[in-house]
């Protein structure tokens, strides 16, 4: 039964065979929220006109077409394979481990061109209660933040260029995965150190150590820099395919507890260190569980600030910044689920 709330809204994706070029999205992905919009460029009337001092509707036009905004979304322990192959760029595919339902994927950083994602949010319309669909083709997924928080689900906020947005398209049928569900921050584990290697194009951490403080907040967030303002004669306002154009960084912040030797002399000494998240889930067969993992083999604590604010226990904020090591890669995303594709 309609609302015409926000209670009916949906978020389909689907991957574009070629960049810029609408698909009808087959991936339905439970949200929080999305900010997604339609950017023009107005061309407003500067000419001097005896008589006449207000901008004339006639003379005002739209040179630029584009489209930006954030999503949300709680992340799933299925289908998150497509987000991440286009937050990083990676060539990923689904493996089985042994004979079981576990299939792994591992995302490492990749190149952009070529990628892009059609991204149709489904609107509904109080008065009439219809779900309006907004369609955004020539997606790319320019920063994300995976956020980790102490009695929370745990996030995933993706950032999102587009090149044109399309009201005309029919709105998507959604197919929910089954059998999905949530990570929690009581399945999530940190370490730091340890031994990091390589092994056919898999990164692993041997001999890595729990991290002690009482830690209650992680957020490792990803900015990859592009071009967003390709355009050019003969391409009718709206742009061509976002590039790369600067470094691409990692970054991220621990919230926790006061602890000299475990964070604060690591910064101080400007030490480097490899930091393992993990979240992980219900068990999927032979000892197998839901996973997420992320490996930064080499990470420098770039700020961190122990302050008393009270008589309360001293808390401090730790700001962190991935490094490429020149062996392993400077970030890996592990997933296990039952997904066979992405």
């Amino acid at each position: 039964m309609a609302t015409g709330s926000g209670l009916d809204a949906q978020l389909m994706v689907g991957a574009e065979s070629s960049w810029g070029t609408a698909v009808t999205p087959d991936h339905a992905f439970e949200f929080n929220d999305e900010g997604l919009k339609r950017e023009p460029s107005w061309l407003e009337p500067t000419g001097l006109r005896v008589g006449q001092k207000y901008k004339r509707a006639t003379r005002v036009s739209v040179s630029r077409e584009s489209v930006s905004g954030d999503i949300t979304l709680e992340h799933a322990t299925k289908g998150m394979g497509l987000l991440w192959k286009h937050a990083l760029a990676s060539s990923a595919t689904p493996t089985q481990l042994a004979t079981t339902a576990a299939y792994e994927q591992i995302h490492t950083p990749g190149d952009f061109r070529g990628l892009g994602l059609t991204v149709q949010v489904g609107r509904p319309e109080p008065s009439s209660g219809i779900v309006r669909p907004f369609t955004y083709s020539g997606c790319k997924i320019s920063q994300w933040e995976l956020n980790v928080s102490d009695n929370a689900i745990p996030t995933l906020k993706l950032t999102v260029d587009g090149r044109q947005e399309d009201t005309a398209a029919a709105l998507a049928a959604p197919s929910y995965l089954t059998g999905s569900h949530v990570f929690s921050f009581a399945g999530a584990t940190l370490t730091l150190g340890g031994t990091v290697s390589t092994t056919s194009g898999k990164t692993s951490v041997s001999g890595a150590t729990a991290i002690a403080t009482v830690v209650t907040e992680v957020s490792i967030s990803g900015e990859a820099p592009m071009a967003t303002d390709r355009f050019g004669i003969g391409n009718a306002g709206l742009k061509s395919e976002q590039l790369e154009n600067d470094t691409p960084t990692i970054t991220g912040q621990l919230s926790a507890e006061f602890n000299k030797a475990e964070l604060y002399d690591v910064y101080r000494n400007n030490g480097t260190t490899a930091l393992v998240l993990k979240l992980e889930g219900q068990t999927i067969e032979a000892g197998n569980k839901e996973t997420l993992e992320i490996i930064l083999p080499a990470v420098k604590f770039k700020q961190a600030a122990p302050n008393v604010g009270g008589p309360d226990i001293v808390q401090m904020s730790t700001d962190l910044e991935a490094y490429d090591d020149e062996t392993n890669p400077p970030i890996q995303v592990r997933i296990i689920s039952t997904d066979t594709s992405l």
